[in-house]
């Protein structure tokens, strides 16, 4: 299930992407800037207000009572009715299906309750099981961004994968 999160998960969060810093390292680019639990704390201050503004609405991912990864909109465009959506998920609830089903629960209140038109997905273009997500999910892999981010040591290709309101499955 998702949820927003609260001040009170801010020391669960933090350990859980301390636990796994290099392998999300690997793909995200602000692990570098989370270093404490207050670090955590301002980013769960920015996302509430972020998702009070209606441009941002980022969740954990709670599996038996314990947070396991976020996923939520990095930006909504309410002019446009579009969302990008950003994940991850820790290593020991990886491969189970959680991830999925999180992003699942997310694009439908994107279509659903939120009324958007579009939702994106960028993933790197090595990152194979990210890219996995929004093909199970019935995204359209739309093209490719070459050197689209500079990630600590290295460019990044992106692929984008789009998914329209009326290309949906309603469950």
């Amino acid at each position: 299930m998702i949820r927003l999160p609260t001040l009170v998960d801010s020391e669960e969060l933090f350990a859980l992407v301390d636990k796994n810093r290099e392998r999300l390292r690997e793909w995200l680019p602000w692990l570098d800037g989370t270093k404490t639990v207050d670090d955590t704390r301002q980013f769960i201050k920015g996302a509430l207000q972020g998702h009070a503004n209606g441009v941002r609405f980022d969740n954990v991912i709670v599996h038996e009572n314990q947070i396991v990864g976020c996923v939520g909109f990095n930006s909504i465009d309410s002019a446009h009715r579009s969302g990008a959506i950003g994940y991850w998920i820790g290593e020991d609830a990886s491969g189970k299906g959680l991830l999925t089903n999180a992003v699942s629960e997310l694009i439908k209140l994107a279509f659903d309750k939120m009324k958007l038109h579009r939702v994106e997905i960028r993933a790197g273009v090595e990152n194979v099981r990210s890219g996995a997500v929004a093909t199970r999910l019935g995204f359209t892999l739309e093209g490719t961004v070459r050197d689209a981010e500079w990630l600590y040591d290295r460019w990044v290709s992106h692929n984008i994968y789009g998914l329209l309101s009326n290309e949906w499955r309603k469950d």
